[in-house]
């Protein structure tokens, strides 16, 4: 653009390069809806982080009778709306002495169903001999199912009747380390469990009968990894 005596108008380039963007330009269109939808998403984000919860989690494998504290869960903050009071809430200490009522497993957040006081644990630790071989793949927290197999009273020698399930899902508390290594002890093998209280009598009287005891891990239970 030039001016009447043939010299090139810059003002009028100027000006005209440093025109406002209209809202007609798609260029600020596309940027101004990036910026809305950054907000938005920055918006959302730090409102879930504020709906979070804090709750208790199992550190280890709990089995009933086992005392909860601080080696035992550990805090996690998640988000469960509605499904938040069936759990322990770990947005205070805990009230008191608690022990798990039944198993849970590690990671999983803590039922409240499964948390209780000393006076509402329904267990007793009872000690039976098995086969080695039913042992060999439990550890403290397996669950098993136990099996009877009582003495046939026709014959003399040690024969035994088919075996029959006596007690389902049972907690197994303790493996003792000092077991036998020689002779019949190394055919046996004692394990700890945890039964409910009116089943008590039921391996007792098995075993002064000297009735064959096999457990039998319940599919999914904790087990030694690779056994």
């Amino acid at each position: 653009m030039t001016s009447s005596g043939g010299v090139p108008d810059l003002s009028r380039a100027t000006a005209t390069r440093m025109q406002r963007p209209s809202w007609r330009d798609s260029r600020l269109l596309v940027g101004v809806l990036l910026v809305l939808a950054a907000t938005a998403l920055g918006a959302k984000a730090v409102a879930s982080a504020d709906d979070r919860i804090p709750m208790y989690a199992a550190s280890v494998a709990l089995k009933p009778g086992d005392p909860l504290g601080s080696d035992t869960l550990r805090r996690v903050d998640v988000q469960l709306g509605d499904g938040v009071t069936g759990y322990l809430s770990a947005a205070q200490s805990l009230p008191g002495e608690l022990f798990a009522l039944r198993e849970v497993r590690p990671g999983e957040l803590v039922p409240m169903s499964a948390v209780g006081s000393k006076a509402d644990l329904s267990v007793q630790p009872v000690m039976v001999r098995v086969e080695s071989t039913s042992a060999a793949a439990l550890v403290s927290g397996s669950v098993v199912d136990v099996w009877v197999s009582r003495r046939d009273p026709a014959f003399a020698q040690e024969r035994y009747l088919e075996a029959a399930l006596v007690l389902r899902s049972v907690s197994v508390s303790r493996i003792p380390t000092d077991q036998g290594t020689f002779g019949a002890a190394a055919a046996t093998a004692s394990v700890q469990l945890l039964v409910a209280t009116p089943d008590v009598s039921k391996l007792i009287t098995a075993q002064d009968d000297q009735a064959r005891i096999t457990l039998v891990p319940v599919p999914g239970s904790l087990r030694v990894s690779g056994s």
